[in-house]
């Protein structure tokens, strides 16, 4: 009988949190290797141990961002993210955009005052109509949650 494959809970808590090196192999400094504590495929600590070997013993940038697998301008961008926010700054971040950048809160204010004016019309009709008052392209499931979205913030509005 054969067994199932062991799960590697270390990777998948890793995976869950963004925090999975894509590219383990590129870390060539010794501590990484053959070690029970240091781990490649963990980021946070690989750019934890880029960033101290160049504060605490004095390596340069750029021997350092390259024994552990990144660039220079990559080396800078850990440094200020763990100034600004210390280890958890360190923890890779979701990519796109962060907020609302086509439904500010001037737009939702028109699509709330289009709503007033017909309660029933639709997120796509409301689409629609911003498109030919204000020549903005906006997709319905967007508009529907921004207007979710200013219903939490201000109870008792109707979305």
């Amino acid at each position: 009988m054969s067994q199932p494959p062991r799960i590697d809970e270390k990777a998948v808590a890793l995976r869950q949190v963004g925090a999975f090196s894509s590219h383990p192999e590129a870390v060539r400094d010794p501590l990484f290797h053959d070690s029970d504590f240091f781990d490649a495929r963990d980021l946070v600590q690989v750019k934890y141990e880029m960033l101290r070997r160049v504060r605490a013993e004095g390596h340069s940038v750029s021997a350092a961002a390259s024994s552990f697998g990144f660039s220079r301008v990559s080396f800078y961008q850990a440094r200020a993210a763990f100034d600004g926010a210390g280890l958890p700054g360190l923890v890779p971040r979701r990519p796109g955009p962060r907020g609302a950048h086509k439904l500010t809160d001037a737009i939702v204010d028109v699509l709330l005052e289009l709503r007033a004016a017909n309660p029933s019309a639709r997120a796509a009709e409301l689409g629609v109509e911003l498109r030919q008052r204000l020549g903005l392209s906006v997709h319905p499931r967007s508009i529907e949650r921004a207007l979710a979205r200013r219903a939490k913030k201000t109870p008792g509005r109707l979305p």
